[in-house]
């Protein structure tokens, strides 16, 4: 029989338990998270602060399809809520993991504490304190863990209900998606089928349209050949005969009336000759539209131009009333339309004495320019490119092409995109042709914007400025107002 000594006893002691000492500090008063690793090893799980709670996951996840809800369409969202329904079934499958978990985790705590509880009736004195505070922190790592499958039960149950709703929006959204795609092929059918009727209807109408038209024009001609017919029965070569004769008859009396009318001018011209043979000054220029009349001295004896005064006048083809046009007093004056079918009259003071120089004829009209404006006033706005050269009476620096618009409202004068002047017509407005200046008074006019604002612009040519201020007197005429130069409203209203 074997004898147990003391030493021995303390010996096992010693050898089973070593010592706990009483200063033992822990990390932490959480239990750690334990896995099993290969050969059934426990491995301690390292915590990741970068990675969230299942809650904050499905928190985060639900927030952000509620956001995108309202912009999204419906494929789109069933798209998402069926990426939600994925997740949450990870989620369900990580809870059960963590369940799993858990459960290992009270197995082992068990363990422990049954370990704990056999080692305390081993060891006496401070030793078996330290095994019981030992047994206490299990014991109260126990009643954590509890706490915390409570909280994962709930949270547990909570994925089952997000899971649950993203389940049924899912089937929503894709009944949805069905809706609409039903809904959408409807549509598209029935469009399909206006646009077939909309297309059967344009080949009736074309159809119909095309006969009306054949038929129409089988009863034109019928009705011409008849016509023929019947002309050809009623003595068809004296109606022919008839209709040159007249075609003839008129060409001739056209051409007699240009001849007379022109040996008239000319008679008139030599009557002047002769009568200012002994005059001193005499009028030199064609007697139209479109271009200028010039005093000229035709004696030794003239005096000079710069020192004698000159005013032009408007008389009435009949020799009646005779109007002043103001401002014409230059020894060079271009016709207006104004003038056109009047005589024009010049007076010449020099040294107390007055002589008066009259045109042989009324001014002529521009050949084409009567067409040519009809043509433009089909038009709601006309450009004219325009050089400014004075301005409110001073000449204009700038020599750059502007654009003059004359428009059935109002008249605008632009540089580019600059606009210099832009006035609508009303009574205080004028418009002329310059009166005055050298050989380019012909393709120069004055416009009288408002009170203040005055400016000398010229043309491209003659023709363009006639048609600009016949141009803007028909359509200031149609706005009930005379556009005219100084002085000639009373005139024209008359």
């Amino acid at each position: 029989m074997t004898r147990v000594t003391r030493d021995f006893a303390n010996t096992m002691q010693k050898d089973a338990v070593p010592a706990v000492s009483a200063d033992v500090i822990f990390n932490s008063s959480r239990f750690p998270n334990y896995k099993i690793g290969a050969n059934n090893q426990i491995v301690e799980a390292k915590d990741d602060p970068k990675v969230l709670s299942m809650k904050e996951v499905v928190a985060r996840e639900t927030a952000q399809l509620l956001e995108q809800q309202k912009r999204l369409s419906v494929r789109d969202l069933a798209s998402k809520f069926e990426k939600g329904l994925a997740a949450a079934a990870k989620l369900s499958e990580e809870a059960r993991l963590r369940d799993a978990a858990s459960l290992e985790k009270h197995v082992l705590l068990k363990k422990l504490r049954d370990a704990l509880e056999s080692l305390k009736g081993r060891v006496a004195g401070r030793n078996k304190d330290d095994v019981e505070e030992a047994i206490s922190m299990v014991e109260a790592l126990a009643v954590q863990l509890t706490q915390r499958e409570g909280e994962l039960l709930q949270e547990k149950a909570e994925v089952k209900k997000l899971a649950n709703f993203l389940k049924q929006a899912s089937e929503d959204a894709k009944r949805l998606v069905d809706e609409e795609r039903a809904f959408a092929r409807a549509e598209i059918d029935n469009a399909r089928a206006v646009v077939l009727r909309v297309e059967e209807a344009l080949q009736e109408q074309d159809r119909m349209s095309r006969g009306s038209g054949k038929q129409d024009l089988d009863e034109l001609m019928k009705e011409v050949q008849e016509a023929r017919r019947i002309k050809m029965l009623h003595q068809p070569s004296k109606v022919m005969d008839m209709e040159l004769e007249l075609r003839a008859l008129r060409a001739q009396l056209a051409e007699k009336s240009k001849h007379s009318l022109r040996l008239q001018k000319e008679l008139a011209t030599s009557k002047r000759v002769v009568e200012n043979s002994s005059h001193l000054f005499e009028l030199d220029g064609h007697e139209a539209l479109g271009s200028y009349l010039r005093i000229q001295p035709c004696s030794d004896n003239a005096p000079e131009m710069s020192k004698c005064l000159i005013q032009w006048y408007r008389v009435s083809a009949e020799g009646g009333k005779k109007e002043l046009i103001s401002g014409a007093t230059k020894s060079v004056y271009a016709p207006e339309p104004f003038d056109v079918g009047r005589i024009l009259q010049a007076d010449i003071v020099s040294e107390g004495q007055q002589i008066s120089l009259k045109t042989a004829g009324p001014i002529d009209p521009a050949a084409g320019l009567g067409s040519y404006v009809e043509a433009l006033v089909r038009k709601h706005d006309v450009e004219f490119n325009v050089v400014v050269t004075q301005m409110n009476g001073r000449n204009y620096q700038s020599e750059s092409i502007h654009v003059l618009h004359v428009g059935k409202m109002r008249i605008k004068l632009c540089k580019g995109k600059t606009t210099i002047a832009k006035e609508y017509y009303w009574s205080a407005m004028q418009l002329c042709g310059v009166r005055g200046g050298g050989n380019a008074a012909a393709q120069a006019l004055f416009w009288q914007a408002k009170k203040g604002l005055s400016f000398v612009i010229a043309f491209e040519s003659e023709r363009e400025r006639n048609a600009a201020i016949m141009l803007a007197r028909r359509f200031a005429f149609d706005c009930n107002i005379i556009l005219a130069g100084p002085d000639d409203t009373a005139s024209l209203g008359n």
